[in-house]
């Protein structure tokens, strides 16, 4: 009855998963390599439990 006043998690890792990559490139661009790979690989496990919630 009240599903509208749920919160869509797909739309808070979506979020998510933008600024860590948003965050990675800006790394990049400082030369903090190894920032960008931790950011970058957090990035992929957010994307693989949006892409699951989607296939459910």
């Amino acid at each position: 009855m009240f599903s509208f006043l749920k919160s869509d998690p797909i739309k808070k890792l979506d979020k998510e998963y933008g600024e860590l990559l948003e965050k990675a490139m800006q790394a990049q661009r400082g030369g903090d390599i190894r920032l960008y790979s931790e950011l970058t690989e957090k990035a992929e496990v957010v994307k693989a439990k949006i892409d699951e919630a989607r296939s459910a």
